[in-house]
C-alpha cells in the first residue's frame, strides 16, 4: 500500500495533533529532498520524530544471525552513504512507562515485518526500536503507530525522551502507591510542550513507587520522582521526593535531592519549571556539557532549587496541572481471569521449575503473578510478537509492559495459569528462565547498528549468555543474582555504571594493530534506584572478557563474607586488588599465535589489518607513544586509588597529571622541542589538537579535552568537593582513552598512506 493510501486509510483513526505533525514531517522530507532545507536542520527535525541514522554491516548481525538484507539500490554501502536516503536507519518508538496493549504489539509486529528486518528491539528506556528502515517509510510507520495511540515524537533529539517507570507499578509488594497515572500525565503534558523545545541536549525522566528497588532507576535520571505519602493537616496525602541532575554517559552524576516532598498537584508545574530553567540557563554551544547535570554541578543544588522556586512562583496557571488527578484510578487494571492457586503440573514439564523460580513475581494481589518474558539481547521477531499478543489476550488482556532490562512482563497472570503460560511461551521460543539473574545480560546495540559503537556489546553479551546459561545451575547462589551490563562505547547506553559487573567498549593499539577491548567497571549498585556507580579498573581484550567474568565471580564466591553484597565485597578488596585479578588477562598474543584476538565477538572479520606493524626477531616494537600513554594510565589509576582512600587532594592532582601526561604524549610526537612547563604543553595541545579539531572523533567530539583545559586554567581548587573530584578522576581515564583513539586513528592513516 502506498504512503498516500495509508494516510487516507488511517486519517480518521489518528489523533488530529499527531496526524498534523506527521504531515508536517512529510513535507519537511520533501523540502530536504529538493535541497530547500539544510541537512543539519533536517537532522534535528527527523531526530525529534525518532528517526536515527544507523551503521550498516551488509546484513550481518553480531549475534550470528543473518538479517534480512534490505534493498538500498541508490548507494554503494561499502563506501558509506551520503545521506540517510541512501542507507537504512532506525526508528525509536516511545512506550511511556513500558505500557502497551495487545493491539499495539500486533501493529508493532506488522511494522517490523513490513518495513524493517522483522525484529522488535526493546531498549533500556522501555522503548521499541525498529532497525534497517527506509526514511521514505517513516511517515507511513508513524501513521500506523499513531492510529493505535503510539508516537515517535521526541523519542530522540534535544527534548524529553521516553518517561520510564516501574514495570510492576500497581502490583508491586513494596510500592507506596501506583505511579502509572502520574507518569502518563507527565508524558502527555510535556510531549511537544513549548517550554521543552529549546534544550541543549536530551532530558530523561523516571518514576518509582519505592526507594529501595531498582525498577525506576531514579538516581541516574535528569528528573526523577519517588512516591511517598505524608500527613498534611491531619490527612494522608500522596506526593513525591524529587531528584534532579542524575545521568550516566561518559561522566556519571548521581541525582541530587531537589525537594524532600511535594504534593501530587505540584508534580507537573515543578517539572515545567525545571524545563524552563534548563532551557534558559543550560549550555547550548558545547553539547558535551549541555545536560542538566552539568548546570546543577555548576550552580549547586541550593541555587538551582532557588531558581526553580522563583520560576514556579511566576509560572502562568495551566488547568492540565491537576485536571488528570480525578481520573488517576483509571490506570488500575482488572484481571482477565479469576485467581487460582498454582498446582504443580503432572510430569513437571522441562524448564518450568527454573522459569517459575526466576521469571515469576508474586503480586500483592493474592492469586496473581507477573511473568517475565526473557528476551535475549532485547529482541523478539515479528512472529513471536504476534504470538505473544495472542497469549496476552488469553491470559492478561492488555496488561503488558516492557522493562529497563530489555524484557517484557505480563501482569495479572492467574497463578493457576502459570504452567499453561509457560508452555505457550516455550512453544514460540520465549520460555527461557534466568530473568533477573546473571544470565539476563543488558547490552546496547553497539557495533551492530550504532554509529558510535567501538566494540561488539551484543556479540559479547550473546557469548556470555550462552556460557552462563549452560552453567547457571552450578553457579554459587551469590553469583546467580549478579547483574552484567555492557555498552559498546563509554556513553553507557547499556548502563554499565550501575551493574555489579559492567563493560564498555574501547580499543588499544597492540604491536601496531588495533585490538577490540572492554573497560571493566565493578561495584555499581542496581538496587536503591541505581544507588551508586562503579568505577573502571582496567581495560582487557574483548576475547578475554569471559575469563574476566569467571575470575571475578569465582573470587567473590570463594571469599565473600556472610551476607556481603558484591558492592561491599568490591569496596573491601579495593581497586588495587581488583585490578590485580584482571592483570594476567590483559596481554594480547601475537597475531601469528592467535588471530581470534584481532576480531570481535560475533564478527569473523578482523577488527583491523591496515595498520599492522612489523615485529622484530628479538621482540615486539613498542612505540614511544604507547609507553608514555601507559605511564599516564598509571597516574590515572593512582588517582582512582587515592579517591578510594579518601585522599581527595592526591586524587585531584593525579587525575590532572594523567591528562597532562596524555596531552604531552600527543604533542611530543610532533614537537620534541616543546617546553616542559604545563602552560607550554597545554598551549601546544590546544593549537595542534583542539583548534584543528584533530582531537575530535565521531564519538568524542572533543568532549574529553574540556576537563584538562578547565582544571589547568583554574589550578588546584582550594576547597575539594568529593563529587567534582570523582568526576575529574573518571574524566581523566576517558581523556586517555581519547588519546589512545587519536593515536590509533592517525597511526593507521599514516600506515595506509605509506
Amino acid at each position: 500500500m502506498s504512503a498516500r493510501a495509508w494516510r487516507e486509510r488511517l486519517l480518521d483513526e489518528m489523533p488530529p495533533d499527531l496526524a498534523t505533525e506527521i504531515d508536517v514531517f512529510e513535507r519537511q522530507m520533501e523540502l530536504r529532498r529538493e535541497g530547500r532545507v539544510d541537512e543539519r536542520v533536517f537532522a534535528e527535525t527527523r531526530l525529534r520524530r525518532g528517526v536515527y541514522g544507523q551503521r550498516y554491516d551488509n546484513g550481518q548481525r553480531h549475534d550470528g544471525v543473518e538479517s534480512r538484507r534490505l534493498d538500498f539500490p541508490s548507494a554503494d554501502l561499502t563506501k558509506g552513504p551520503e545521506t540517510l536516503w541512501d542507507a537504512p536507519g532506525m526508528l525509536r518508538i516511545k512506550i511511556p512507562y513500558g505500557g502497551m496493549s495487545a493491539e499495539q504489539l500486533d501493529v508493532l509486529a506488522e511494522c517490523a515485518e513490513e518495513h524493517s528486518d522483522g525484529i522488535l528491539h526493546v531498549t533500556t528506556r522501555q522503548d521499541i526500536q525498529l532497525h534497517y528502515i527506509h526514511l521514505d517509510d517513516g511517515p507511513t510507520l508513524m501513521r500506523r503507530l499513531a492510529a493505535v495511540g503510539i508516537t515517535t515524537r521526541e523519542a530522540c533529539g534535544n527534548g524529553v525522551r521516553n518517561i520510564t517507570g516501574c514495570p510492576v507499578a500497581g502490583v508491586c509488594r513494596t510500592e507506596t502507591f501506583d505511579v502509572t497515572g502520574y507518569a502518563d500525565a507527565l508524558f502527555r503534558f510535556l510531549l511537544g510542550h513549548p517550554d521543552c523545545q529549546d534544550f541543549g541536549r536530551k532530558f530523561k525522566i523516571a518514576f518509582s513507587g519505592c526507594a529501595g528497588e531498582p525498577c525506576g532507576l531514579v538516581m541516574m535520571h535528569d528528573f526523577g520522582a519517588i512516591a511517598e505519602m505524608r500527613e498534611v493537616d491531619g490527612a494522608t496525602r500522596r506526593g513525591f521526593q524529587l531528584y534532579v541532575g542524575g545521568g550516566l554517559g561518559t561522566t556519571p552524576h548521581q541525582a541530587k535531592l531537589l525537594y524532600e516532598w511535594i504534593p501530587e498537584e505540584e508534580l507537573l508545574p515543578i517539572a515545567q519549571s525545571v524545563g524552563r530553567v534548563f532551557a534558559r540557563l543550560g549550555e547550548k554551544r558545547n553539547r558535551n556539557r549541555a545536560r542538566i547535570k552539568f548546570l546543577i554541578s555548576q550552580l549547586g543544588i541550593d541555587e538551582f532549587r532557588r531558581l526553580i522556586d522563583e520560576e514556579r512562583a511566576i509560572l502562568p496557571h495551566d488547568d492540565r496541572w491537576t485536571s488528570y488527578l480525578p481520573g488517576i484510578g483509571g490506570f488500575d487494571e482488572a484481571p482477565l481471569r479469576e485467581a487460582a492457586p498454582l498446582r504443580a503440573p503432572d510430569g513437571a514439564p522441562e524448564g518450568f521449575a527454573a522459569w517459575l523460580d526466576s521469571n515469576v513475581y508474586r503480586q500483592r494481589q493474592d492469586g496473581y503473578a507477573v511473568a517475565t518474558v526473557s528476551l535475549p539481547l532485547g529482541d523478539l521477531s515479528s512472529d513471536q510478537a504476534r504470538a505473544l499478543a495472542d497469549i496476552a489476550r488469553r491470559h492478561v488482556g492488555d496488561a503488558i509492559r516492557t522493562t529497563v532490562e530489555q524484557n517484557i512482563v505480563l501482569r495479572w497472570v492467574s497463578e493457576g495459569d502459570l504452567p499453561a503460560l509457560h508452555a505457550e511461551l516455550s512453544a514460540i521460543g520465549l520460555g527461557e528462565p534466568g530473568a533477573g539473574t546473571i544470565v539476563d545480560i543488558t547490552a546496547c546495540p553497539g557495533t551492530d547498528t550504532c554509529k558510535l559503537g567501538i566494540s561488539s556489546s551484543r556479540g559479547l553479551a550473546g557469548e556470555l549468555r550462552t556460557r552462563l546459561a549452560g552453567a547457571q545451575y552450578t553457579l554459587d547462589e551469590s553469583v546467580r543474582g549478579l547483574r552484567i551490563k555492557i555498552s559498546g562505547c563509554f556513553n553507557s547506553c547499556g548502563q554499565h555504571h550501575v551493574a555489579d559487573i559492567g563493560f564498555f567498549g574501547n580499543s588499544r593499539k597492540i604491536n601496531g594493530v588495533t585490538v577490540p577491548h572492554f573497560q571493566v567497571v565493578l561495584g555499581g549498585r542496581w538496587r536503591e534506584n541505581a544507588g551508586s556507580y562503579g568505577m573502571a579498573i582496567g581495560s582487557v581484550p574483548s576475547r578475554r572478557v569471559p575469563e574476566v567474568v569467571e575470575a571475578i565471580t569465582a573470587r567473590f564466591a570463594n571469599e565473600r563474607e556472610r551476607g556481603e553484597t558484591f558492592q561491599d565485597f568490591s569496596a573491601r578488596l579495593g581497586k588495587k586488588e581488583l585490578a590485580a585479578i584482571i592483570e594476567p588477562l590483559k596481554p594480547v598474543p601475537a597475531y601469528a599465535d592467535d588471530r581470534s584476538f584481532y576480531s570481535d565477538w560475533g564478527d569473523a572479520r578482523e577488527f583491523t589489518r591496515s595498520d599492522m606493524g612489523v615485529g622484530e626477531c628479538a621482540g615486539e616494537v613498542v612505540s614511544q607513544a604507547d609507553l608514555e600513554l601507559s605511564g599516564a594510565e598509571s597516574l590515572a589509576f593512582d588517582a582512582q586509588i587515592a579517591l578510594e582512600d579518601g585522599d581527595l587532594r592526591r586524587a585531584d592532582e593525579r587525575a590532572y597529571l594523567a591528562m597532562l601526561s596524555g596531552a604531552e604524549t600527543l604533542v611530543r610526537r610532533e614537537n620534541q622541542e616543546v617546553g616542559p612547563l604545563p602552560d607550554d604543553i597545554v598551549a601546544e595541545f590546544r593549537t595542534r589538537f583542539l583548534d584543528t579539531e584533530r582531537f575530535y572523533s565521531r564519538f568524542s567530539r572533543g568532549r574529553f579535552a574540556g576537563p584538562l583545559m578547565d582544571r589547568h586554567a583554574s589550578g588546584p581548587p582550594e576547597r575539594l568537593d568529593p563529587e567534582r573530584v570523582r568526576v575529574l578522576v573518571e574524566e581523566a581515564q576517558l581523556f586517555l582513552d581519547a588519546c589512545h583513539a587519536l593515536d590509533v586513528r592517525e597511526s593507521g592513516a599514516q600506515s595506509a598512506a605509506v
